[in-house]
């Protein structure tokens, strides 16, 4: 399988400070007083606050466990502690790469079969199983959520037509997505589309009877495992399981940093439903960057629209996102920095060795 050319450049990284920028812009739009933000900030509970960016790493570490729990079912051998640096790497490619909800994916489907060469298919299929998973838990809170909000008398107007938009195009793609799982046809049709295209844009770099090949045996391993899956419902209950706690610690995330700012007052369900929104909008694979500025528009937008008031939810939305994506983007970085070391350490030990024989 080719290694995906992620190649940073200042195209990709001038990304985040334009969406800082369009965030600090939002502010400005809303009149908000800058200094009462700061202000917030400063009397903010510090002890509370690390308690959020614990959930914060707590999430990604039980995100980790839910998709090893479904390699390790196809006897793909990655250890747990390398599946979590896969993992941090996928997350700062996601903050680099203009297509969120697939790149981060790629980069880990390339980073299993670099370690066993030949697990693309498995390691495809390991990635889309946890995906329908996390695609369907959050449909479900987006209903339970509506339910709640519905009992409240507070469904209506933007949200109930946000509730509904988001949980119509989750269900589609979710639907599509289990369509191509089992009709093997279409994703061989799909496949040779792809394979077209990959050698019309690569100008010939590419041999398109070869790409064909390798990506139809991937396909045939992906469906092989995927119809492993079916017949694994102790495996996907686990990975369900993993995937709940995951997600639990999400929304913790948000209650957390709520509580620890003072005088901000949400409901349960106002933070379920809005971690939701907000997953279900990055999680739809439309190839729009939703990582800067994006976000922190939709989050303090949601907050107000939940009675929250201006300066605190944009303080709260600053607060939020630091552990939620400053920190893994740093950790992600980190961890991709190391894992190259060493990859380069292992790789001239074995030339050495390979001189001294």
């Amino acid at each position: 399988m080719a290694q995906p050319r992620y190649t940073v450049t200042w195209k990709t990284l001038i990304l985040i400070p334009i969406g800082v920028l369009a965030f600090v812009v939002y502010i400005c739009v809303f009149r908000v007083d800058i200094q009462d933000i700061v202000s917030k900030v400063e009397r903010v509970n510090l002890n509370v606050y690390l308690f959020a960016t614990l959930a914060a790493v707590l999430d990604t570490l039980f995100f980790t466990f839910a998709w090893h729990s479904l390699l390790r079912f196809l006897k793909v051998k990655v250890s747990l502690f390398k599946s979590f640096l896969f993992v941090w790497i996928g997350i700062f490619v996601d903050g680099l790469i203009p297509a969120e909800s697939v790149s981060g994916e790629v980069t880990k489907i390339y980073l299993v079969n670099k370690e066993h060469d030949g697990t693309a298919g498995a390691a495809t299929a390991s990635v889309v199983a946890h995906r329908l998973i996390g695609m369907g838990l959050n449909v479900a809170t987006l209903l339970v959520g509506a339910v709640l909000l519905l009992i409240e008398s507070l469904l209506y107007g933007v949200m109930l037509a946000l509730i509904l938009f988001l949980t119509t195009v989750t269900f589609v793609f979710l639907a599509l997505i289990l369509l191509l799982c089992v009709k093997q046809n279409w994703t061989f049709r799909l496949v040779g589309w792809v394979a077209r295209l990959v050698v019309r844009i690569s100008r010939g770099r590419w041999n398109s009877t070869k790409l064909r090949e390798e990506m139809v045996e991937v396909t045939k391993q992906f469906h092989s495992a995927m119809r492993d899956y079916a017949h694994a419902p102790k495996t996907l209950l686990t990975a369900s399981a993993f995937s709940a706690a995951s997600w639990i610690f999400n929304m913790a995330v948000f209650y957390l940093t709520l509580l620890a700012i003072p005088n901000a007052q949400i409901s349960w369900t106002a933070i379920m439903v809005t971690s939701a929104i907000f997953v279900a909008v990055k999680s739809v694979p439309v190839g729009v960057p939703f990582e800067v500025g994006l976000p922190e528009i939709a989050l303090s937008s949601l907050l107000m629209i939940f009675g929250v008031p201006r300066e605190i939810s944009f303080t709260a939305t600053i607060l939020i996102r630091l552990p939620t994506f400053w920190l893994r983007f740093a950790v992600g970085f980190a961890a991709q920095q190391g894992l190259g070391i060493r990859n380069l350490v292992t790789r001239k030990k074995g030339q050495t060795e390979l001189m001294q024989e």
